[in-house]
């Protein structure tokens, strides 16, 4: 594996700090080092006069010196999430925040409240909480804390406080980095390379998941008319004594593959469509990321100029400058390292995924293909039967 042999590579100057790759794979090939473990569960429906509303149970489990207890369970709503979303962004706004689901997540394919669309969202979030579990720097995040322990009340109480200076920070960032489009004029290579990587990214991933839905909504239709085209031949025995056998085999051989159509149809819905749209909206971020750092160092560069422009207040921009240049470092060092660690997650769950999908459909043509030849056997036994009683005298 390419990827692997890569990670394995690593100069022996590079430094070594919690958020490397080196200390990203230790963490993850060694699930026993792992100190923090979530599961959200139990989505119970909540009516009111004003709003229905979805809420899920999320348990925590931590041997953290940091928590006061060892155990939590605590109930949020899709708002919470969002707003735990949108804290982390704030603090930290070069990492790479795993994305939560749409508010009408595969909107057309699921009723909204439904099983199927609650069960899909518990997924979804269950996997948001626990990749911010998993990040070297995202899971000491005090808010991420705060939403792990605090109960309705407390966390309505936190969220009323309102934005801080931080925040309204990072608003001015994004209204900023929102009308960046590109050129920035001393981004080092290494960005503008990430850059041509994700607008690539964005535009395959985007057809894939355009083409896995079709296929979805394909496989749907061909089974449900597979479902009424069994039954037909079944009514068709009734009246054709000579061949009811062989026409009752057909129907059941049909049963059997509308139910194997089915269990793969489970495993798109499942498996595929919800990871390649996982990474629609990681593209969409990472877009954002991108932009953010970029305008950080578009206010170095502004800096720079002012101070050739001005040379009386050369010690005040000089200073300035000093702690502009310490920014765009940290923000190039977060999301350097972020974005490899990202890499490697998105290669492994494109890898598991398309190879899943293929063992799948190999299950799938496998188990057709058997129930097919082993009906066309057994016509085939009694034919010979049929010609040998017909050869005695």
């Amino acid at each position: 594996d390419t990827s692997l042999a890569e990670v394995n590579s690593f100069s022996p100057s590079m430094p070594i700090s919690p958020s490397s790759m080196i200390n990203q794979y230790k963490f993850e090939d060694e699930p026993e080092l792992r100190d923090l473990f979530i599961t959200v569960d139990d989505p119970e429906s909540h009516i009111t006069a004003i709003e229905t509303f979805i809420t899920y149970r999320v348990v925590t489990k931590t041997s953290r010196g940091e928590f006061d207890s060892s155990e939590y369970e605590v109930r949020r709503r899709y708002q919470d999430f969002l707003w735990l979303k949108s804290k982390l962004e704030e603090a930290h706004p070069t990492l790479i925040i795993p994305p939560l689901p749409e508010k009408f997540i595969m909107k057309g394919m699921v009723e909204r409240f439904s099983d199927e669309f609650i069960e899909t969202r518990r997924k979804a979030l269950h996997k948001f909480l626990n990749r911010i579990a998993d990040h070297p720097t995202l899971t000491f995040n005090e808010d991420f804390k705060i939403f792990l322990t605090a109960q309705a009340w407390e966390l309505s109480s936190h969220k009323k406080q309102g934005p801080g200076l931080l925040s309204r920070m990072g608003q001015t960032v994004r209204a900023v980095a929102s009308s960046v489009r590109g050129g920035v004029k001393n981004r080092p290579e290494i960005f503008t390379e990430m850059n041509n990587y994700m607008e690539t990214f964005s535009q395959k991933i985007n057809v894939l998941d355009k083409i896995a839905h079709r296929i979805y909504k394909e496989e749907r239709e061909y089974f449900n008319e597979m479902k009424e085209y069994g039954p037909v031949h079944t009514l068709w025995s009734a009246s054709e004594e000579d061949i009811a056998d062989s026409l009752k085999g057909v129907a059941s051989c049909i049963d059997k593959c509308c139910k194997a159509t089915e269990k793969r149809m489970a495993g798109l819905s499942e498996n595929l469509l919800p990871i390649l749209h996982e990474y629609v909206l990681y593209s969409e971020i990472l877009m954002g990321v991108l932009k953010r750092r970029d305008q950080i160092q578009g206010e170095l560069d502004s800096k720079v100029d002012a101070l050739a422009n001005k040379k009386a207040e050369k010690d005040l921009f000089s200073e300035e400058i000093g702690k502009l240049e310490d920014k765009v470092e940290c923000a190039n060092n977060a999301l350097k390292a972020d974005w490899d660690r990202w890499k490697q997650n998105m290669q492994c769950d494109m890898r598991s995924t398309f190879t899943n999908v293929a063992e799948n459909n190999l299950r799938y043509y496998e188990e057709c293909l058997a129930t097919w030849e082993s009906f066309l056997a057994s016509q085939t036994v009694d034919l010979h039967v049929e010609e040998d009683a017909e050869d005695r005298p």
